[in-house]
């Protein structure tokens, strides 16, 4: 039965990559917090200053390629609840439940096109009950963790996203 469990929490198991065949970040785009932004600008197709919180992609950039571990929270491996975790933890000062679950009943519902950089986005990859997390940035790209690539950054629009797309909002 904790096998189960466990197995439920991050499911991302898809190769990601975006809807118009852009493939997704797994690798470092900012190499120190001396360089600019353009880099992700570029990425989620946005002009630098709608890159709202610097902090936060800074922190991004510092794990991406991280590897998918269940249940971990460390460079060494993580999962998507944990990442999100960490992500809210260090850069809005706010505590999140630990399972992606229980995040989507503490958020207050948003519809994709009202989302914000920094919103949560909630998928089902496993039989109807949410099981995996990421959080939005610009242009329907989110980041969060694959069990394939680790830290990455996906694209909603991606047909296996949209095809188990549960829910979204903000914790906010």
């Amino acid at each position: 039965m904790a096998l189960v469990l466990l197995l439920s929490s991050c499911a991302s198991k898809k190769n990601a990559s975006t809807s118009k065949g852009k493939t997704s970040s797994s690798k470092h785009i900012l190499k120190s917090k001396n360089n600019s932004l353009e880099d992700f600008a570029n990425l989620l197709e946005v002009s630098k200053k709608d890159l709202k919180n610097e902090k936060l992609y800074f922190y991004i950039d510092s794990w991406l390629g991280t590897p998918h571990k269940m249940g971990g929270t460390t460079k060494s491996g993580i999962d998507c609840s944990g990442f999100v975790s960490n992500v809210y933890t260090e850069i809005y000062k706010e505590k999140l439940p630990r399972t992606s679950r229980d995040m989507a009943e503490e958020i207050k519902n948003k519809k994709i096109d009202k989302l914000k950089e920094g919103d949560l986005v909630f998928f089902a990859f496993g039989g109807g009950k949410i099981d995996h997390v990421g959080i939005y940035l610009h242009n329907n790209r989110f980041v969060h963790v694959s069990s394939k690539k680790g830290v990455i950054i996906s694209n909603l629009e991606d047909v296996w996203y949209s095809k188990y797309f549960v829910k979204s909002g903000s914790v906010f």
